[in-house]
């Protein structure tokens, strides 16, 4: 079967989150089945050269934007097994930043038609095109209103998966003619208006084969008026072709016993990754109140409770905010690393300054930090107010890092609470967005640390058997592309 994922983001390439993420490790898994998948996206400036040293320009045409005929280069390059199409345009992609600006409605435009434009000419046809978020919803769209009757197209199926259900892709009205091209009939308009404005991800959930999200939870929350920004009743509507399938996570990438990044390699051993977590303060200059003498077991055992998040209210910073004295107060060791809004930056950075050796920011985004506090910390903090799916918690259990999570979208999904009568569990969770309950979770955790050494080596191991590589989820996308071609 021939998949082409249609993306605005894919690591090693470029990438902001888990969508990037995603981008670059599934379309892999996949591949690894057998499958023929290959990735379009964008050829942003901001991808390394570096990584482009082999791309090869494998076609060049142009492309119709409304009224425009714009440039479009088609670089191809295999990586890690899986071919990598990168749209090139100076004019939309060759910009600080990968999104916000003025003109959004018309460079995913032109990325959607080249796409489509560009499969005749590069000899690949797929059966199914699979796309992902707003930036790529009119894909389903323009299908079903202008490519319907070219039989290059007439037996292609789609796919469309919502990473974030907050970002839709709404823009004017006169953005479907001046910049998408299209006449507007009764029947369109009834699929992409909303409020007065046009809605692509509207557009694509009615126009999809199949709609998917990033977890079982997150899609049965998103039919909720609370989670569904304004979606709900749309999502709702389409309930027959909605599905959760968890988001996985690359095991080459992150693991424990062959990762560069992190200090000291381990498997099953506390105590090797105790060393991890030794050195890792060690660099952060937070002070050791253990005696040298005592082991992991022993004595005063400080924790280290850990976050690497973005810097915005999604993802429940301001209960950090409200209770951190608190935490402070709880004797544990912290590092957050992240980047976002001001006041957040702000603020930890504040708290860094007040609280010297027990404390540590890192403001921005490092790679190798950001493995190594995965593989130190003691405890993952993810409060997030909402979460589709969330990969955070799912690299901190592949380090035997155990998350303490709000009950939300993928974090109900992937971390079962710890139950002290049976063992089982492989994390702590609280269910209300508020302050004091996360507090309440991550007490519990530091006591079951400090007072059951035995609940937690069993903790650790439970964490680190926890399904979250992709082996699983990619076979459950070969089912929903295989059952979508029997139609």
């Amino acid at each position: 079967m021939k998949v082409l994922f249609t993306v605005s983001e894919a690591a090693p390439f470029v990438t902001t989150g888990g969508l990037g993420e995603i981008g670059g490790s599934l379309p892999k898994a996949l591949c690894q089945k057998g499958m023929d998948v290959r990735v379009a996206l964008p050829k942003y400036s901001a991808i390394a050269q570096s990584l482009l040293e082999k791309a090869e320009l494998v076609c060049e045409m142009k492309v119709a934007v409304a009224w425009r005929s714009q440039y479009c280069g088609v670089l191809s390059l295999i990586h890690e097994g899986v071919m990598y199409y990168f749209f090139e345009n100076d004019y939309y992609f060759h910009r600080e930043g990968l999104y916000g600006f003025y003109d959004e409605a018309e460079r995913y435009a032109f990325f959607c038609r080249a796409v489509l434009d560009a499969l005749p000419v590069l000899g690949f046809k797929p059966d199914v095109i699979h796309c992902h978020d707003w930036q790529t919803a009119l894909i389903p769209v323009l299908l079903n209103n202008g490519y319907q009757y070219d039989p290059f197209f007439a037996e292609v199926k789609t796919v469309f998966t919502i990473h974030n259900v907050k970002y839709q892709g709404r823009f004017p009205w006169s953005v479907m003619g001046d910049v998408v091209g299209l006449s507007v009939d009764q029947d369109l308009w009834e699929k992409v208006e909303f409020h007065e404005t046009v809605n692509w991800m509207k557009g694509a959930i009615y126009y999809a084969g199949r709609v998917t999200t990033v977890s079982p939870n997150y899609a049965r929350e998103i039919m909720d008026p609370y989670f569904g920004e304004n979606l709900d009743g749309v999502l709702r509507n389409n309930v027959s072709k909605l599905s959760g399938i968890l988001n996985g996570i690359d095991g080459t990438l992150y693991n424990p016993e062959a990762d560069p990044h992190i200090f000291t390699l381990f498997s099953s051993s506390l105590a090797q990754k105790e060393e991890n977590k030794v050195r890792l303060e060690a660099l952060l200059g937070m002070s050791d109140l253990r005696m040298p003498d005592q082991g992991i077991g022993a004595g005063e055992r400080i924790p280290l409770l850990g976050m690497v998040t973005r810097f915005v209210d999604q993802k429940g910073l301001d209960l950090v905010r409200h209770v951190f004295e608190e935490i402070m107060c709880e004797d544990v060791h912290m590092v957050i690393l992240g980047s976002g809004e001001w006041e957040y930056e702000h603020f930890f950075s504040i708290m860094a300054a007040r609280y010297p050796g027990k404390f540590a920011v890192y403001v921005g985004y490092d790679v190798q930090l950001a493995h190594r506090i995965y593989a130190a910390s003691d405890m993952l903090l993810m409060p997030s107010r909402f979460e589709p799916c969330g990969i955070s918690q799912m690299i901190a259990m592949r380090y035997g890092t155990i998350p303490i999570v709000r009950e939300t979208g993928g974090l109900k999904d992937t971390v079962c609470p710890y139950n002290e009568h049976t063992g089982e569990g492989n994390g702590f969770s609280f269910t209300n967005y508020n302050a004091h309950e996360m507090l309440d979770a991550v007490r519990r955790a530091v006591y079951v640390y400090r007072q059951d050494e035995r609940a937690w080596r069993g903790l650790f191991k439970n964490a680190r058997k926890a399904d979250v590589l992709w082996d699983s989820s990619a076979g459950k996308y070969v089912e929903l592309y295989e059952g979508l071609m029997l139609e």
